[in-house]
C-alpha cells in the first residue's frame, strides 16, 4: 500500500486483497465527503455493477455505529439492519452477512471498508484485528497518496502557468523590439528638428516634450527588456565595495538636486568576489533610485557592507528615511509590474531580484509606513570560479 502514490491503486489492492483473504463474496471501499457527509464509492471487487450504481449512502448511522464500537461490525440481518440502505438489492446480489470495518485517522472515522459474504460465517477475532490493522495502514497510505497528489497537481499548475509567463515573455519582449525600432525613429526626427527650430519658437516647447517623453519610453521599454531576457551572469572578481562605488557616482546629481545625503559603511574586511559586476550595479542603482524617489523634499540613505557569518557570504543593507511601505505592498514588492509610484512600471525591483537570484543570493525588504525602508542583499562570497567559469575564462569570455 505505502508503495504506491496513487489512492484509486490503493483502495484497488486492499478490496482486492481483503475479498481473497477473508474467501469473501466481494468488497467496497466507500469514504467519507465531509460536504455531503456520504459515503462515497471509491473501489469495488467481487460486485455486480446493478448494485454498485446504486450510488453514495447516508453516513450518519454508519459512522456514529463505528465510532461508538471502533471495531468491526458484523451486520447479519441484511433485510432487517437500517445501516444496510439497499437490502433488497443486496439480497439480490447473494449477500447474506456484511463486515464493516472502520478506516479512521487519529480519532475521526473517514470511511469504511465493507466486506460482504454470501453466507453467514464465524469470522476469527484474529482475522477482524488483522483487518483493523490493514484499514489502519490504509489510511495512512491513503493520506499520505492524497498529500502526493495534490502537491504533484500545485507541481503541474505551477509548470502549465510558468509555461504560460514564458510565452507571454517572449511576445512581450518581441514587441518590445519593434516599439524599439519605432522609438528610435521618432527620436532620431525629432530631434533633428529641434536643431532647425528657434530656440523661442512655438515649435520648440513641443518637440522637446516629444524628446523627452520618447526618451521615459525608451527606458520602460529597456526595463522590460531587461527583465525578459534573465541574462546568466557574467562573473568576475570583483569588490562589492567598488560596484556600490560606482553606483553612487552615477547617481551623484540626484542625490544633490533632491538635496538628500549618504552614508556609506562599508566594511575594510571585504575582500573580492566572483559575480557580474555590470548586473549588481544595476541591483544597487535601482534600490538608490527606488530610495530617491520615496523621499519628496530631501532625506538620509545609509549604505552597510560586511561579511556573513564564516566569511561565506556578502551583505549589503540599503536605509532611507522615505515613505515607507505599508504591510500589503511590502509582500508584492518584488512581483513584475506592481509599484506604488504613479509613474512606475514595477519592474525595477523584480530585475533586481532576478539578478540577485540568478547569483543564488537572496534580497529582502524591510518597512513600515512613514518610517522608510531598508533592503537587504546577500550574495554568496565565491573566491574561486566554478569549474563551468574556469572554462570560460580559458576560452576568453570575461
Amino acid at each position: 500500500m505505502h508503495a504506491s502514490t496513487h489512492v484509486d491503486e490503493i483502495l484497488e489492492v486492499v478490496v482486492w486483497k481483503t475479498t481473497e483473504l477473508l474467501d469473501a463474496k466481494g468488497a467496497i471501499f466507500r469514504i467519507l465527503n465531509l460536504k455531503t457527509e456520504q459515503l462515497e464509492l471509491y473501489a469495488a471487487h467481487g460486485l455486480g455493477k446493478k448494485y454498485l450504481e446504486k450510488g453514495p449512502v447516508s453516513s450518519y448511522r454508519i459512522i456514529t455505529e463505528l465510532c461508538r464500537q471502533n471495531e468491526v461490525i458484523t451486520i447479519d440481518d441484511i433485510m432487517g439492519d437500517p445501516r444496510v440502505q439497499y437490502p433488497q438489492e443486496a439480497w439480490e446480489e447473494g449477500v447474506r452477512m456484511i463486515l464493516d470495518i472502520p478506516l479512521s485517522l487519529g480519532n475521526h472515522v473517514v470511511g469504511i471498508l465493507r466486506v460482504y459474504f454470501s453466507e453467514h460465517r464465524e469470522i476469527s477475532k484474529d482475522k477482524k484485528d488483522f483487518m483493523v490493522a490493514v484499514a489502519q495502514q490504509c489510511s495512512c497510505a491513503i493520506d499520505k497518496a492524497r498529500l502526493i497528489e495534490e502537491q504533484q497537481s500545485l507541481y503541474d499548475k505551477l509548470v502549465l502557468h510558468t509555461a504560460k509567463m514564458s510565452a507571454i515573455g517572449r511576445m512581450a519582449a518581441g514587441i518590445a523590439h519593434e516599439i524599439n525600432n519605432l522609438l528610435a525613429g521618432i527620436l532620431l526626427y525629432s530631434s533633428n528638428m529641434i536643431k532647425k527650430v528657434p530656440e523661442d519658437g512655438p515649435l520648440k516647447e513641443g518637440l522637446d516634450i516629444i524628446v523627452h517623453e520618447t526618451i521615459r519610453c525608451r527606458g520602460i521599454i529597456q526595463e522590460l527588456l531587461d527583465f525578459s531576457r534573465e541574462r546568466e551572469p557574467k562573473k568576475t572578481l570583483a569588490n562589492i565595495n567598488d560596484i556600490i562605488g560606482k553606483a553612487l557616482n552615477i547617481l551623484e546629481n540626484e542625490f544633490r538636486i533632491d538635496h538628500i545625503t549618504v552614508e556609506t559603511d562599508l566594511s575594510e574586511e571585504m575582500v573580492s568576489s566572483f559575480l557580474d559586476e555590470n548586473q549588481m550595479e544595476q541591483v544597487f542603482v535601482n534600490l538608490l533610485i527606488n530610495a530617491v524617489e520615496a523621499m519628496d523634499e530631501g532625506g538620509h540613505i545609509r549604505i552597510k557592507t560586511r561579511l556573513g557569518s564564516e566569511e561565506k557570504c556578502i551583505k549589503i543593507e540599503f536605509e532611507d528615511t522615505g515613505c515607507g511601505l505599508p504591510k500589503e505592498a511590502l509582500d508584492r514588492i518584488f512581483e513584475p509590474f506592481f509599484t506604488t509610484k504613479a509613474k512606475g512600471t514595477g519592474l525595477g525591483l523584480a530585475v533586481s531580484y532576478g539578478i540577485v537570484q540568478n547569483h543564488m543570493g537572496d534580497i529582502r525588504a524591510y518597512s513600515e509606513p512613514g518610517k522608510g525602508a531598508s533592503f537587504i542583499v546577500e550574495i554568496p562570497m565565491i573566491q574561486q570560479p566554478s569549474s563551468e567559469e574556469t572554462k570560460g575564462f580559458e576560452n576568453g569570455a570575461p
